[in-house]
């Protein structure tokens, strides 16, 4: 277990370098790409870091991504480097002629500030639209947002109350549902999805283009936490609503593949998924693709850490100890730091992974 505790890192900067440091190990070839203006909490650069293990004429490539929803890139980051690391894993991609494509922190500013989103208040996963086209407001978010995201924090007992009452008329799945979806009107609000690609988008798709588009075939494994039970990996079909690249997904996954088109999914319908950058980058390219999503405390908690971070956002004025209990209240929210959760998710992260270089191999 101190070997596998070791490939977690305890911030940003600490698993940027592990992750930079196990590449290095694994004779991976490594590119960097900076962010041009955000920088860390002490002033430090900002990266997406990218370790390939393979042949680059490989005619499958398998992508796993980390911290597309920064503070989330605990986990993400922790398996990348322990999938560096293991040689049963690097000896099946060699014999299955498979290219790894690791990408680390998609979402750099959001994992070294410990926010969800990037540095313009931004969730990327509801980033990959064309915003060349009128986006319809999301009416459902807008009869919430003056309650779910507080002017105070605590919450007045009158912001709750409207919180509850909401809830009594129209359920947890509704409330979800609302704030999940994404919606492009509140740019100081939750699941904010942007007015322009972001700079990870367009970082993103680049890769995309360079990696895979001569490839035959392209799996991806993103990794989140933050929904379901602790330490479950649930395998949320990540693609278009296209029943034949689902029918691949779990034929290279598993049938317990889930998917929000079919409503089995924890997870509410998203606008704007990353997938995008696979699919829209790598056209006529066979795909399958899922977010591995990594259970850590419940609903609601997580709900309540992502507005008291909002409302921190959100202040000019807050106070320096209010600021390090909700930073600290986020960080448990997305990353459980116990030896057990990590086994958990490594395991799953490396069964996961496994699974996709047989359905790469088969050619399916």
């Amino acid at each position: 277990m101190s070997a596998l505790r070791a490939a977690f890192g305890s911030d940003y900067a600490a698993a940027r370098a592990r992750f930079l440091a196990a590449a290095e190990g694994a004779g991976a070839s490594v590119e960097t790409s900076e962010h041009p203006s955000a920088r860390s909490p002490d002033g430090g650069p900002l990266a997406i870091d990218v370790a390939r293990v393979g042949a680059r004429d490989a005619p499958a490539l398998l992508v796993v991504t980390s911290g597309t929803h920064g503070v989330e890139g605990f986990c993400g980051s922790g398996i990348q480097v322990a999938l560096l690391e293991d040689p049963a894993v690097t000896a099946a991609l060699a014999a299955a002629r498979v290219d790894l494509l690791l990408i680390h922190a998609v979402n750099p500013y959001g994992f070294a500030h410990l926010r969800r989103v990037n540095e313009d208040n931004v969730d990327l996963n509801r980033n990959f639209r064309d915003f060349t086209r009128p986006i319809a407001p999301n009416a459902a978010y807008r009869e919430i947002h003056g309650f779910i995201v507080p002017t105070a924090w605590p919450p007045t007992p009158d912001t709750e109350q409207a919180l509850g009452a909401y809830l009594a008329q129209h359920g947890p799945a509704r409330l979800q549902a609302a704030v999940t979806i994404g919606q492009h009107e509140f740019d100081a609000g939750l699941f904010f999805g942007g007015r322009a690609p972001a700079w990870s988008n367009t970082t993103l798709r680049a890769l995309f283009a360079r990696h895979g588009a001569t490839r035959r075939q392209i799996g991806w494994i993103d990794v989140h936490t933050g929904l379901g039970p602790a330490g479950h990996g649930e395998k949320i079909y990540s693609g278009p609503d296209d029943d034949a690249m689902l029918a691949r997904t779990r034929a290279w996954f598993g049938a317990d593949v889930t998917s929000f088109y079919t409503g089995s999914s924890t997870s509410a319908a998203v606008t704007g998924s990353i997938s995008a950058a696979a699919t829209e980058s790598c056209p006529g390219v066979s795909y399958a693709g899922i977010g591995l999503e990594f259970g850590t405390v419940s609903l609601a908690d997580v709900l309540q850490a992502l507005r008291a971070d909002q409302w921190l956002t959100n202040q000019p004025d807050r106070q320096p100890a209010a600021h390090a209990a909700i930073k600290r209240a986020l960080r448990d929210a997305f990353y459980v730091d116990t030896d057990e959760w990590r086994g958990m998710v490594y395991g799953q992260g490396r069964a996961a992974v496994l699974q996709a270089v047989k359905g790469l191999a088969a050619g399916t």
